[in-house]
């Protein structure tokens, strides 16, 4: 026992990291550019070290065992606490930099700020790649765990020691076609809570911030269908001339624009919609993490740079 550790090779850490995050032999050489059965003796290795399977077999796929669940997150820290102290202060190689970052996004940051990301990033850092994941339907404990790197959106409770930093507010506005009745005449509170909505949300919930607002007038709407995301909304409100959704108007002009679909201004005021970037503490230091989060702060600012006042079609009267 006492051998095996004497003798442990700290490479095994970057082994271990890559095959935690891909569950998979294959995934995790090609990762690392060496062979397969390089990484099978590797992961022998490790086996042997940490007295545990690590990885087994279900069906074609691979499963951590509940040992390496325990771990991944310290292996994950530790493995960029290495990078970062290696690293020459303040500075990064871009072009040869090979890593893949996790960020934790809705569908509207995906589709506004993420082609304009992702051309930043195979522009500097070619070996990098970028990993969207769905915003899940419960709390979030990524950045914690280390299984996701950053998290941008309208962001949910956080860890206490979480870092967040205000990119943008955001306002709703109404989204339909323009042979939609709404898209004409005075836009009432009282038009909009007879119309048909089309509800998006990812937990499935059937009310939001405007049924709030039109009940302290009287008035209640009653949601036809909930979609899980914005585009999926925004492909059943392309199709069906009868009814209306609520977007974020910055995230999603371009996409609303391009399906042909018209905007108006709500007659009932809604919270602002603050979109912010979120990280744990650990990666304050790391120059790649630093490097990526200024360039999503650069996606967000690009995403800004046309007009920024919702353009009805037809023009709207005005509303109250």
């Amino acid at each position: 026992m006492h051998a095996v550790h004497a003798k442990l090779d700290l490479n095994l850490l970057i082994a271990l990291d890559a095959l935690l995050e891909e569950c998979s032999v294959t995934a995790a050489a090609a990762r690392l550019a060496v062979s397969e059965p390089a990484m099978s003796r590797t992961l022998g290795r490790i086996r042997k070290v940490v007295e545990d399977p690590v990885l087994v077999r279900a069906g074609h796929a691979m499963q951590p065992t509940p040992r390496a669940v325990a771990m991944r997150a310290e292996v994950r820290a530790l493995v960029q606490r290495a990078h970062a102290v290696l690293a020459p202060a303040g500075e990064i190689d871009l072009r040869s930099l090979s890593r893949t970052f996790t960020i934790c996004a809705n569908d509207a940051m995906v589709t506004s700020v993420g082609d304009h990301l992702l051309t930043c990033v195979e522009q500097q850092a070619p070996g990098v790649t970028l990993r969207f994941l769905a915003e899940p339907p419960g709390d979030h404990t990524g950045l914690r765990d280390g299984s996701i790197d950053l998290q941008l959106g309208v962001l949910g409770p956080l860890a206490p020691e979480v870092r967040t930093e205000l990119l943008i507010s955001d306002h709703t506005v109404v989204v339909m076609r323009p042979d939609h009745p709404l898209a004409e005449g005075e836009l009432t509170a009282e038009r909009v809570a007879k119309a048909r909505h089309i509800v998006t949300s990812r937990r499935g919930r059937l009310s939001g911030p405007l049924d709030d607002a039109l009940a302290a007038l009287g008035l209640n709407r009653r949601a036809a269908v909930v979609a899980p995301t914005f585009a999926a909304t925004l492909l059943m409100l392309a199709n069906r001339h009868d009814m209306i959704g609520l977007f974020p108007w910055r995230q999603y002009r371009i996409n609303v624009r391009t399906l042909g679909l018209i905007t108006r201004e709500l007659p009932v005021p809604l919270p602002p919609l603050q979109l912010s970037l979120a990280w744990h503490p650990r990666d304050d230091s790391d120059p790649a993490h630093q490097w990526l989060r200024s360039r999503i702060r650069h996606s967000v600012e690009a995403m800004l740079e046309p007009d920024d006042v919702p353009a009805a079609q037809p023009p709207q009267t005005a509303v109250r």
